[in-house]
């Protein structure tokens, strides 16, 4: 059976679908992993990716980043979810690219946070060359790609939309970057 834990751990990209659209994928904390996702992809460089975590306890432990209790309460609004949610972040410049500050999102799709879980955060960027269309199945992102990524997984025809983003202005406000904002309660 084909392991994409194992190519994550062996630090190769690749194409999954993830909660909301397919994504090309690799281990966030591996700079040399996000550097090669941003030119394979042709991304501006000084455009963070969304970094899926498997539980909110990862933004402390993994992250450094401490949150109040009305900050939490808002998060468990969202999480798990479709929303990526911009938290502000110093750790890992070759994440938040100047900005210190990083998308998060807690996927609500529980063979993706196993995932997580096992090899730890991992970056998601829809399966395009910047400024194009995402693919909505594997042979539209094999047509992208072509070898240029690692492996491919079979997920179906996709017909969801990108998450939502926003960012946590503070306790009391958000500001939607993409997408429109609804709750889940």
């Amino acid at each position: 059976m084909y392991s994409v834990k194992q190519d994550l751990t062996d630090k190769k990209i690749g194409v999954i679908l993830t909660d909301t659209i397919y994504g090309i994928v690799g281990l966030a904390l591996e700079k040399d992993v996000v550097e090669r996702v941003f030119r394979v992809k042709k991304r501006n460089p000084k455009k963070p990716l969304v970094v899926l975590i498997s539980s909110i306890d990862d933004l402390k432990s993994i992250f450094e980043i401490d949150l109040n209790s009305k900050c939490l309460n808002i998060l468990k609004e969202f999480w798990p979810g479709k929303v990526s949610v911009v938290l502000p972040c110093k750790k890992y410049p070759h994440l938040h690219r100047g900005l210190n500050s990083i998308a998060f999102r807690f996927p609500n799709k529980k063979e993706l946070v196993d995932l997580i879980k096992e090899v730890g955060p991992i970056i998601a960027t829809s399966v395009n060359k910047e400024g194009e269309i995402p693919a909505k199945n594997i042979a539209e992102a094999k047509e992208y790609f072509k070898n240029e990524l690692d492996f491919y997984i079979d997920g179906g025809e996709v017909s969801k939309e990108p998450s939502m983003i926003v960012r946590l202005i503070d306790e009391n406000e958000l500001e939607v970057l993409r997408g429109k904002l609804c709750l889940r309660k």
